[in-house]
């Protein structure tokens, strides 16, 4: 079977128009595949915002709890699941990470609910560098995260001690002349924070060093909104 000029002629559009289509289809593959990766991109670094956020905020809990080595009370609202967090707020860490990430932040607050955490919502610094489908040209993702902040550990206060009848002086003789009055008093630990995997930490006023790290006494990961 032999070909013609006019078979030639008339086989040339419709190898063109081949063509053109299955460039239109890749080109719409390329959109969707750049959009879903913008989308991972974008929620790895709300991921990644949220978690430094709530990460700052446990840090920020620490001069606290060293300045209320001798408070039992603050120690049980501490280690409480009601417990909020400190005062200071914590979001600017959370713009600090966002664009190393090459995003930035839209929304950042404290949770609300509750919980001891931080919520974010990002938007990708570049958009789609393509308008093949319709909408997306220069279109930015976005993506929210929550991260909160949970005790590893829970405080049991010291039992509070008996007067021994026999050791309790007698108001009417003489204070002990033997006693330094320049000595000072010994305060004794307030409690002890029992935590996961069996650690126990007690909480002595008279010594700082023994205090855990934060993140041995407070957990951060991240949780659906």
């Amino acid at each position: 079977m032999s070909w013609s000029v006019t078979d030639s002629g008339q086989a040339t559009p419709l190898y063109v128009a081949a063509v053109v289509g299955l460039l239109f289809v890749a080109l719409v593959l390329f959109a969707f595949g750049e959009a879903g990766v913008r989308r991972n991109g974008a929620q790895s670094a709300a991921d990644a915002a949220a978690l430094a956020a709530a990460k700052e905020s446990r840090s920020l809990l620490e001069p606290d709890l060293l300045s209320h080595l001798a408070d039992p009370d603050y120690f049980a609202s501490v280690f409480s699941p009601s417990f909020l967090g400190g005062p200071d707020n914590a979001c600017w860490k959370a713009s600090a990470f966002a664009a190393l990430n090459k995003a930035s932040v839209v929304r950042c607050r404290p949770l609300t609910d509750g919980r001891w955490g931080y919520e974010v919502s990002l938007k990708s610094d570049k958009g789609m560098s393509t308008g093949i489908v319709p909408g997306t040209g220069g279109k930015k993702a976005e993506a929210e995260a929550v991260a909160v902040v949970e005790p590893r550990c829970s405080f049991a206060p010291e039992p509070e001690s008996t007067p021994d009848p026999e050791s309790t002086p007698d108001p009417g003789s003489s204070p002990d002349t033997d006693e330094d009055p320049d000595s000072e008093a010994t305060v004794a630990p307030v409690g002890k924070v029992r935590c996961d995997g069996g650690k126990e930490w007690t909480v002595n006023p008279e010594d700082v060093t023994l205090m855990p790290d934060m993140a041995d006494l407070f957990s951060v990961h991240l949780v659906e909104n």
